[in-house]
């Protein structure tokens, strides 16, 4: 290992999970968060070190990551939270990982590649479910056609959701249909809902402005690219006051099914091909890989700027965590 890592939003539901996680993993890790008493007392029970900042405090943010090597992010919505930090970890030379799955979080990364480059740093927001298995889902069936044009991305994800996923999810819905169509980002004309079969029938799914519209062209160079998610989650996202639901769902929830996310390519020639990735329920995923990830840049595995999972460490990373499995239909 090469440098710490800093945990910030640790005590947060997914937060604590990766904490878990890389304790388990034995990183070189300090968890930090804006409160105080809630960080000391999960750094206790972890047996590491704690550091207290605000994101509103861009001084704070500076000093709270002296002599870090790595920062993950775990504090949404990180349309409010990620700019900052990112900002910060290219002026201290600090790598930047998250978990979200926000499109303009990705977008921003983009734009701040070449700063971010020129400093040494790499940008990987999206070390989740979602980007992870999708864009490693992405590549992989974008090569099993010669001349890849079109691309549509489905997501099924099990294990309910958290509390500051429905707040991620009700703002990226707010942004509309967006669609990239021969590489440019413009708002859909087509209806917003669409089925796909993730192996057990047709499901209703609604088109999402998710991070792969950001990613997999990155990842791919396909120019036209959709993303749907599940319409049940998304229902349940913005079917109430997010700050209502359950800080997020029991380890039963989370380990009694399996999230899916299904890719269908379609060639200059017409020939369609589609390929799905079977992984563990999202949340149970994001634990594993954001620590796989945060492991192997620690080990000295990173590429300046903006980077996909894909793009950093290659298509078959999903399929070394956990027991995930790519299924070429």
């Amino acid at each position: 290992m090469n440098g710490k890592l800093l945990l910030y939003g640790a005590t947060g539901y997914s937060g604590q999970l990766i904490s878990q996680q890389a304790l388990a993993s034995r990183l070189d890790f300090e968890v930090a968060g804006r409160d105080a008493g809630k960080t000391r007392a999960l750094a206790d029970q972890l047996g590491v070190g704690s550091r207290t900042f605000s994101l509103d405090d861009a001084a704070g943010i500076r000093r709270g990551l002296e002599g870090v090597r790595c920062v993950l992010h775990c504090a949404g919505p990180f349309s409010r939270t990620a700019r900052q930090v990112m900002e910060a970890c290219i002026e201290l030379h600090v790598h930047y990982l998250d978990i979200t799955a926000e499109f303009g979080v990705f977008a921003l990364a983009e734009s701040m590649s070449e700063a971010a480059a020129a400093a040494g740093v790499m940008l990987l927001p999206g070390v989740g479910w979602d980007v992870v298995p999708s864009d490693c889902l992405a590549v992989h069936t974008s090569r099993r056609v010669a001349r890849p044009h079109r691309m549509r991305i489905a997501l099924k994800h099990f294990g309910g959701i958290s509390r500051g996923s429905a707040l991620s999810a009700a703002e990226m819905l707010q942004l509309g249909g967006l669609v990239r169509v021969e590489g440019q980002i413009v708002p859909s004309a087509e209806p917003p809902q669409r089925t796909f079969d993730f192996g057990e029938g047709p499901e209703d799914c609604l088109r999402m402005p998710l991070g792969d519209l950001i990613t997999a062209w990155k990842s791919t160079g396909v120019p036209n690219i959709e993303e749907f998610f599940q319409t049940g989650l998304t229902a349940l996202a913005t079917g109430g006051d997010p700050l209502s639901l359950p800080a997020g769902p029991t380890e039963e929830e989370r380990n009694a099914g399996r999230s899916t996310v299904l890719a269908e390519v379609t060639d200059l020639d017409g020939t369609v091909v589609r390929s799905l990735i079977d992984t563990p329920s999202g949340y149970a995923f994001t634990q594993l890989s954001a620590v796989e990830i945060a492991r192997r840049v620690l080990g000295g595995e990173h590429t300046p700027g903006f980077q996909t999972p894909a793009s950093a460490f290659g298509p078959e990373l999903a399929t070394r965590i956990g027991d995930t499995r790519i299924i070429d239909l």
